[in-house]
């Protein structure tokens, strides 16, 4: 925990951006609800065991509440019945502090680890934007990073905010602080059971057999990708860790159930689903687990040359 402005490093100036023709992509990527790939069946099976372990846990915005409104075009419902619709919203609190668009926190960890899932929980439920700067065994940029600066025995997460100078170790000690800083202090019971939390949050990782947890080789971006997503969301984890996978810089817009993301998204894109994938170093916009997973694979991920033995 420590105080301070110290500024983080800025990447180099832009380059031009190149295209990308998204018709290329064999998936589809035309939004669809609910729709699952054949090819995808079992990752998502395996994604959605979090979901069991960890009792949705990063689903819900703080202070989550649902009513029965006259329908709206302009609002995003999840439902509507006849001349009604569900309207999802958040505590008063949470809604305030989001009108207030902070700074979107620096957080540098990796998809396979239980303590950084805690933090990602807290993320999400406080609808946070967040510039995650993955830090996946063996990698060579963000890890690196913080092992040159704090030593070796440097752990993941840490957290950066550049809205008040802290720089924080210790998943605990960050749940709390975010909680303190934007949210109404009341930490949910979901994130207070000490090694009850880091334990299912590990059992709910083990069906994903630690994917999201080791670099492969990538040539990634400049510029970060912007990622809308929310913590319990089978379809985002996967795409979440070929991000982590690919040391792909990424800004999360948090969209929990309630959060004023949803509508954020919904008056943007026409329409709310998730995840949906932004990168201003191609113009690509992207639905579609499947088809983002391409894309990241196409446009990022280097093919390992097969090595000749004499």
């Amino acid at each position: 925990l420590g105080g301070g402005g110290e500024k983080e490093e800025e990447g180099a100036s832009e380059p031009p951006a190149p295209t990308f023709d998204v018709s290329t992509l064999k998936a589809n990527s035309e939004p669809r609800a609910f729709a699952v790939e054949p090819s995808l069946f079992l990752d998502l099976l395996g994604a959605s065991f979090s979901f069991l372990t960890r009792g949705g846990s990063g689903a819900f915005a703080d202070g989550y509440k649902i009513s029965l409104v006259p329908c709206d075009d302009t609002k995003y419902s999840p439902l509507s019945i006849g001349d009604y619709m569900l309207l999802e919203t958040c505590s008063p609190t949470a809604e305030l502090k989001a009108a207030a668009r902070p700074l979107p926190l620096v957080l540098y960890e990796f998809e396979a680890c239980p303590f950084c899932r805690k933090v990602r929980e807290a993320v999400s439920i406080l609808g946070l934007e967040v510039n995650f700067k993955p830090c996946p065994s063996g990698g060579n940029k963000y890890r690196r990073r913080v092992k040159r600066k704090y030593g070796d025995s440097a752990t993941f997460p840490f957290l950066i905010d550049p809205n008040t100078g802290i720089r924080m170790f210790e998943s605990d000690d960050i749940v709390s602080y975010l909680f303190k800083t934007y949210g109404d202090r009341t930490i949910p019971g979901s994130l207070t059971g000490g090694w009850r939390t880091a334990l299912t949050a590990g059992l709910g990782l083990l069906p994903r057999l630690g994917v999201g947890g080791s670099a492969k080789n990538s040539d990634p971006p400049e510029r970060p990708l912007t990622l809308w997503s929310y913590e319990s969301s089978p379809f985002c984890k996967l795409v979440r860790e070929r991000l982590c996978e690919y040391q792909i810089e990424h800004t999360q817009v948090s969209c929990p159930r309630g959060g004023t993301n949803r509508q954020r998204l919904y008056k943007e894109a026409g329409r709310f689903q998730v995840p949906y994938l932004q990168d201003p170093n191609t113009g690509v916009e992207l639905f579609e687990t499947a088809a983002i997973l391409e894309y990241l694979d196409e446009v990022y991920g280097v093919e390992t040359a097969a090595v000749k033995y004499l």
